[in-house]
């Protein structure tokens, strides 16, 4: 088999899935928007400050030969997104509106795909909301669709954060999900349907699909990887007088369960400290912008720098309410962070309960409030703990997902 693999933005688990492809001789082409090579024309630019951001597209050279850029449109994207031209990325008939720019590389990738499978391809492996097109072509074409479904799907959400609406309702505004037009979504079920077997990174998402009111491929849950693990983490000595140091990675929105981490810090007070990473989505949410002046609040931050944070932190709060992996919660435990999470993330499939993490049942601010305050009352656990999450760590390396992956693939007949 030869696998056609595309994504527009190739992020971490787009990379190592192709990294895995090309390791097992699987990978015929790898469609990207942006790919930084060791000397190429994005790596000569990137060294200019405005456009330094395109150094997170970096790709290891063993991709290079297999790669096909699509970069203007998704450059000018970034550049619009940088100089604050709203404008030009926000409203839907916006020149750089990312669902506008993720059809168009989608029929991009489409018209591609004859001369791929003249070429020697035999499979087209793509990603939810980006590859309708391409599956239909390859349909026509008569070779199998590879479907990777990154988060859970669509109406197992709509179904839990419709909750939030009694639960926290001036948080609706963070909910931005919730508000996907009816041909999105439509768009969403035709991907599923066409798909000949579907790869999922946890098992809250293959959950999630039982909510698809028809026949599905089969599913195969192949969980992420986990980035290289600290060397040489310490800990502070426990002491009863120092706050408890808490991070927050990850969007400003309740579909993070943020309304109730903020609500369950409040309630503990002065005896914890907590740290937000992430942007807003807007400026709608009054709550949210009131419970930012309280916290230690950085917008963005790069990954490198998250990862330095994690390690100058205690415990690391991931309150998802929907979320089809988490990968804070695996980089938070590489560095030796301990990690508070809840049931409907990938933690259920690499946490065991008080041995290398904490899990709180979703939804639940007093599950979370107690288990912040279980850890004030037994802080000399939280570095046995952290030690235990980076063992878990050592375990499964994003190499280990990529292999994985690619074996399953070439099971596929």
């Amino acid at each position: 088999m030869k696998v056609v693999i595309s994504q527009l933005t190739g992020n971490a688990n787009v990379k190592a899935a192709a990294y895995g492809f090309a390791r097992a001789h699987l990978l015929a082409y790898y469609y990207v928007s942006l790919a930084v090579f060791p000397g190429n024309v994005l790596d000569i630019i990137s060294k200019f400050g405005p456009l330094s951001e395109i150094r997170r597209r970096k790709h290891d050279t063993i991709l290079q030969p297999y790669t096909k850029m699509w970069p203007w449109v998704e450059l000018g994207r970034m550049i619009a997104t940088k100089s604050g031209i709203s404008s030009l990325t926000v409203p839907p008939t916006a020149p750089f509106y990312i669902n506008t720019i993720v059809n168009k590389f989608d029929r991009y990738v489409a018209s591609q795909l004859k001369t791929a499978v003249k070429k020697g391809a035999t499979a087209v492996y793509g990603y939810e909301d980006t590859v309708l097109s391409t599956f239909l072509e390859a349909k026509k074409l008569g070779i199998p669709c590879l479907y990777d479904l990154p988060i859970g799907y669509w109406r197992s959400a709509h179904r839990l954060l419709d909750e939030e609406r009694e639960r926290w309702p001036e948080w609706i505004p963070t909910l931005t999900g919730l508000k996907d037009s009816e041909e999105k979504l439509a768009r969403k079920d035709e991907e599923l349907q066409l798909a000949d077997q579907i790869f999922v990174a946890s098992n809250f998402t293959a959950t999630t699909l039982k909510e698809y009111p028809g026949k599905l491929a089969p599913i195969k849950v192949i969980p992420y990887g986990f980035p290289e693990v600290a060397v040489n983490r310490e800990y502070s000595s426990p002491t009863a007088n120092k706050p408890l140091k808490l991070l927050f990675v990850g969007g400003l929105s309740q579909r993070k369960g943020i309304a109730d981490l903020f609500a369950a810090v409040d309630a503990i007070g002065p005896h914890v400290e907590l740290t937000v990473v992430g942007s807003k989505k807007n400026d709608e949410c009054v709550p949210l912008n009131l419970a930012l002046t309280k916290h230690r609040w950085i917008p963005s931050l790069s990954h490198d720098g998250i990862l330095k944070l994690m390690q100058e932190h205690d415990v690391l709060i991931f309150a998802s309410l929907f979320e089809g992996f988490g990968l804070v919660i695996t980089e938070a435990m590489s560095q030796g962070t301990p990690v508070i999470t809840t049931d409907r993330t990938i933690g259920p499939n690499f946490i065991e309960h008080g041995k290398n993490g904490w899990l709180v049942k979703a939804g639940s601010t007093r599950a979370l409030q107690d288990a912040i305050q279980n850890l004030l009352d037994h802080r000399n656990t939280i570095a046995d703990v952290g030690r235990a999450a980076m063992e878990t760590a050592s375990k499964r390396s994003w190499d280990d997902y990529g292999n994985e992956l690619a074996q399953a693939v070439m099971q596929i007949r």
